[in-house]
């Protein structure tokens, strides 16, 4: 299979999570300040979730751009990736309706571990496919940001039972982290074929 359709379905699958996402914030019922202000919770859980998936999808096109053909497994470990980011729309309302209680936090969390644990598959099925010394292995290095971001949502799924405030403030964070542009990938790309 080309990896243009891999990706093209990808897209549409992102761009449709975005969209459900987006029916979840409902126009307010009055028209004054106060009335908006009441939206602000819904509207940052939205925009921490809409750049999540802004991450996985710019993150994407990326991957695919160092691999160079797609096998059976390469397209399963993607179907996987694409289910757990399937439930971020879920865990987004889930967290905004119930008022950021403990439970919806965590499993926000764990939606989010589970979606990096299915990126990492994805990564280690096509480095397995295009051996060791691929584009996309130099490229990925040590992953450290990769292996560090598992490890903080885990310890905020737990806090979230403690302090939701501090786990989805670490949410906040890891997201910052991946908004930062990532230049492996870009240079793996430019990089001169040896």
């Amino acid at each position: 299979m080309r990896k243009g359709r891999l990706e093209a379905f990808s897209d549409g699958v992102i761009a449709i999570l975005i969209t459900i996402m987006v029916f979840d914030l409902k126009a307010p019922d009055g028209s004054d300040s106060s009335a908006i202000w009441s939206l602000m919770p819904g509207v940052m859980t939205y925009l921490l979730s809409f750049i999540y998936l802004a991450i996985y999808w710019n993150n994407h096109h990326h991957l695919l751009l160092l691999t160079d053909r797609v096998s059976g497994p390469i397209m399963w470990a993607n179907m996987h990736l694409l289910f757990w980011l399937s439930l971020i729309p879920f865990g987004t309302a889930w967290m905004h309706k119930s008022e950021f209680a403990s439970l919806p936090v965590a499993i926000y969390g764990l939606v989010l571990l589970a979606c990096s644990i299915a990126w990492w598959i994805l990564q280690t099925t096509i480095i397995l496919q295009q051996g060791s010394s691929s584009p996309l292995r130099k490229a990925i290095g040590s992953d450290l940001k990769g292996k560090a971001s598992a490890v903080l949502y885990l310890v905020a799924v737990f806090l979230a039972f403690a302090v939701p405030a501090i786990s989805i403030a670490v949410y906040v964070g890891v997201a910052v982290v991946w908004l930062v542009p990532d230049r492996r990938f870009e240079c793996a790309v430019l990089e001169p074929a040896e």
